[in-house]
């Protein structure tokens, strides 16, 4: 699978798992993201995918590494779901 693919795929699911936000914004935290059977069985790398949204500008999270359990509360939101 391409990563381009792949970043529609995290769309996707912080489409169908996340909520919106204050802003409007769908937000999905990295703990429900990783914790997803859905994202583990569909997505090779789920963090690589996560980095690569970012780098895209798809997504935004706060710092550049997220690690199970100790950020599981981070919000990913959603900044272009017309990727």
């Amino acid at each position: 699978m391409k990563v381009e693919d792949e970043v529609r795929d995290v769309i996707k699911f912080i489409q169908k798992l996340g909520k919106p936000n204050a802003d409007g914004k769908m937000v999905l935290t990295f703990g429900e993201y990783f914790g997803s059977d859905e994202v583990q069985n569909t997505l090779e790398n789920p963090f690589a995918t996560l980095k690569a949204a970012k780098k895209r500008g798809v997504i935004d999270f706060e710092g550049e590494m997220l690690w199970q359990g100790q950020h599981n509360h981070v919000e990913l939101i959603l900044l272009n779901p017309d990727f």
